[in-house]
């Protein structure tokens, strides 16, 4: 049920309170009671320009998909204890002094937007159009936080049995010296983010101030998603069809052709020479970003500077010769030392991961949602648009099975997002998808030169993460997760 007064926990909104006292220090505090103090509409508008919030310090899924492997001595000396079990798919994750990063990132954020959503209609100055977009801003974020958090507590969405499976609670003030804490089922937490984007869409403009606030596109392209994880195809193509049709005008918002920014020397600096070696940045910031429409971005260490990760040979053959992202996959670790293991690739770039909403996945969700509803040749003409600027030459297609073209998407969503985290999501939706019954997942440790030393299959229970036992511990009405 919904909570209104729901708090999760002492630490986590300690660790709020020294988030947001540490980010606009000139005009905001923290009261005793858990209140920020801005009164004017500018102090909200500051608040929401804030760079903390297009920051996304949650990369549990990049190890939780099935495109990648760990090769010895790298998988025995991964970064960190969190990495290498949550690549076993084990059931804990965390020690049980440690906060899940998951949670208390996300929660950090969440505190601040419902301060926004329940104060500033009462702010003063600005019109209420004005208070109402900003409100409106607050909402589609939260949204936003809503799909993280179900997606890694609650179960996949499943019409026959979200009423009664458990989500995540839901919290709706920010009140610190409240601390009950009750789980929402699944199908309530769904409910949640599709009415409060439904009440921000109307409110947001066509084109923010600039690429790092919130557009009426991308709350669109976000409750599109939400259906598409709830099988609601047809409700989700409306909203995607939507989300095109209002793409802001004030700044560019397309795909890059990678045949001009990964050609030699271009704007992205590819060497073939030198790149594989070491890393490509791609693009520096979200500002500059061309494909972003909704920023919530991640520093992805795994196609920068570390080994621990690399994709499959199976990944890597989905690839075609004439595939320009093949120039993103190397046969070489970090520094130059050649992958022994036949068939993997180490993903070189880019850093930065995009969680929000992109223009690439925005192209393969209308498309899939095209091809789920019937439409395949609608869906043919996005997915060649899309390909032309992935792919050098002839980017004919030529499937005219359902079927086929879903699990066509499914593919080249593997290739678009290698090691970035978006195919641990896929992959959850999919376990419930008739289309795709009866599919198995695991990981592989691999010894140096590719002999198998582990495997570790995915089970059912593990498309859900369990909660961190610092959080069980604090709380102890609250369910966890088998």
């Amino acid at each position: 049920m919904k909570t209104p007064v729901t708090k999760i926990y002492t630490l986590i909104l300690l660790l709020m309170m020294a988030g947001l006292s540490s980010c606009q220090k000139e005009f905001l505090e923290v009261e005793p009671k858990g209140k920020l103090i801005a009164k004017q509409i500018n102090d909200y508008h500051l608040l929401l320009n804030s760079p903390f919030f297009n920051v996304a310090e949650v990369d549990g899924q990049l190890f939780l998909g099935d495109e990648i492997s760990s090769v010895e001595p790298y998988f025995k000396n991964m970064l960190s204890l969190k990495s290498k079990r949550s690549f076993q798919y084990a059931d804990v994750i965390y020690e049980p002094n440690e906060d899940g990063s998951e949670i208390k990132t996300l929660m950090k954020q969440l505190y601040t937007y419902n301060i926004i959503i329940n104060e500033v209609m009462n702010a003063d100055g600005g019109t209420e159009e004005q208070k109402l977009a900003l409100k409106a801003e607050a909402l589609t974020n939260r949204a936003w936080i809503y799909f993280m958090l179900i997606n890694y507590y609650g179960k996949p969405y499943l019409e026959a049995t979200a009423a009664t499976d458990p989500g995540f609670p839901i919290v709706l003030s920010a009140d610190v010296t409240l601390n009950k804490f009750d789980r929402s089922s699944v199908k309530e937490v769904y409910n949640f983010m599709i009415s409060d984007l439904q009440a921000a869409i109307p409110a947001l403009p066509i084109s923010a101030g600039n690429r790092t606030r919130m557009s009426k596109a991308g709350a669109e392209a976000l409750l599109s998603k939400i259906y598409l994880f709830m099988g609601k195809y047809q409700d989700g193509l409306v909203q995607m069809d939507n989300a095109f049709a209002h793409l802001p005008t004030s700044y560019k918002v397309e795909l890059y052709d990678y045949n001009v920014t990964l050609a030699v020397n271009g704007p992205w600096g590819y060497n073939p020479a030198i790149s594989p070696l070491s890393f490509l940045l791609g693009i520096g910031t979200v500002t500059e970003n061309q494909e972003v429409l909704f920023p919530k971005q991640l520093s992805n260490n795994y196609t920068f500077l570390s080994n621990d990760l690399l994709l499959t040979p199976q990944a890597v053959g989905l690839y075609g010769a004439n595939d320009q992202r093949l120039k993103l996959l190397s046969t070489s670790y970090y520094g130059g030392t050649p992958i022994k293991a036949t068939g993997l690739r180490r993903r070189i770039g880019p850093l930065l991961v995009q969680l929000g909403m992109s223009m690439p996945d925005m192209y393969l969700i209308r498309a899939e949602l095209k091809a789920r509803t019937g439409d395949l040749a609608a869906a043919t003409t996005i997915l060649k648009a899309f390909l032309k600027n992935r792919i050098s030459g002839d980017t004919e297609l030529n499937i005219t099975d359902q079927t086929a073209m879903v699990k066509f998407i499914m593919e080249e969503r593997i290739r678009e997002f290698a090691v970035q985290g978006h195919r641990w999501f896929d992959m959850r939706r999919l376990s419930v998808d008739p289309l795709f019954a009866g599919k198995t997942y695991s990981h592989q440790a691999l010894s140096e030169t590719g002999e198998v030393i582990e495997t570790f299959p995915l089970r059912a229970e593990r498309f859900v993460l369990r909660f961190p036992a610092k959080v069980i511990h604090a709380n102890p009405g609250m369910s966890d997760n088998p």
